[in-house]
């Protein structure tokens, strides 16, 4: 059996996650590759060290990896899902970050978490990414994103107009900071903090969410994910931001951007006990009222 492991940053003051997890994987018979930026700074015996596979970029990844373990917060799965791309590797998020709504996996339950991939009994959720269509190529080779697409204005800039489009079908010009084009899966981040709905994970749907929108009659939409939606932009800066999770560009407002859904799925591991109505309540401490 192969892991990877992944993490972008871990706090060495703590006890070592990497060395943690290390030490439950150690009786098993695995092949174990970790980001080497991760082993620089770990911090572990060079016997533990010389033991490992070192992988650089997603190229050094392939289907055969039976499972990636992402250690660190939400922002870390998200790299995560940059690395894995279409390989359908499946990403096991133990969060040793804050809130974590994809990490959901906590530290307390990391032996769990790995007898369940060593004994394969984990559930494998399919969740759909959003692409990127550009006249510049933006993003590179990861034209993708789990969370959601923005658009916003830059730093002290006065608010833009977003002329926005479902199918080549005007929808509505937004005057507003920015505008947020989310999956499910990130209806709980950036587009739940601007008042938009929270969806299922396998609805097949796109939310469309403006931020702090200057019209007080405009409210978030939910769209088929079937659909292309495509932009317009206007403003007194010649220049805007463009983001893709935590990535993002800065982008001349003449570039020509659209959305859809994407060809293939992230698949992300969870625990049996663990579903999404459960991180609804944990998360949000839905259902923790005293009255009830």
């Amino acid at each position: 059996m192969k892991i990877a492991i992944y993490s972008r940053g871990l706090d060495l003051t703590t006890p070592n996650p990497l060395a943690l997890l290390l030490d439950a994987l150690a009786p098993h018979d695995l092949q174990i590759h970790v980001f080497h930026q991760l082993l620089l700074h770990a911090d572990l015996p060079p016997q533990t060290v010389a033991a490992l596979i070192p992988f650089r970029v997603s190229s050094d990844l392939d289907a055969s990896i039976d499972c990636m373990i992402s250690l660190g917060g939400d922002g870390t799965m998200l790299d995560a899902v940059t690395l894995v791309k279409d390989t359908g590797i499946p990403i096991l998020g133990i969060n040793f970050g804050r809130l974590g709504f994809l990490a959901s996996i906590s530290p307390d339950a990391l032996q769990s978490a790995v007898d369940a991939i060593v004994n394969r009994t984990f559930v494998v959720d399919k969740r759909a990414l959003i692409h990127l269509d550009s006249n510049e190529g933006l993003f590179g080779d990861t034209p993708f994103a789990l969370n959601e697409f923005a658009i916003h204005k830059r730093d002290i800039s006065p608010m833009i107009k977003i002329h926005t489009y479902i199918n080549g079908e005007f929808l509505n010009t937004y005057w507003a900071d920015g505008l947020i084009v989310s999956t499910p899966t990130g209806s709980t981040g950036y587009s739940m903090s601007c008042n938009g709905p929270i969806l299922f994970p396998d609805a097949a749907s796109f939310v469309i969410t403006p931020v702090a929108p200057h019209n007080l009659n405009v409210r978030p939409i939910v769209i088929p994910d079937t659909n292309v939606v495509s932009f317009e932009i206007e403003g007194r800066a010649d220049q805007f931001i463009c983001a893709l999770d935590a990535r993002k560009e800065i982008v001349d407002k003449t570039v020509q951007l659209a959305i859809r859904k994407e060809q293939f799925c992230v698949n992300l591991v969870r625990l049996n006990e663990n579903s999404f109505l459960s991180t609804l309540r944990t998360k949000l401490t839905w259902g923790l009222d005293k009255r009830n």
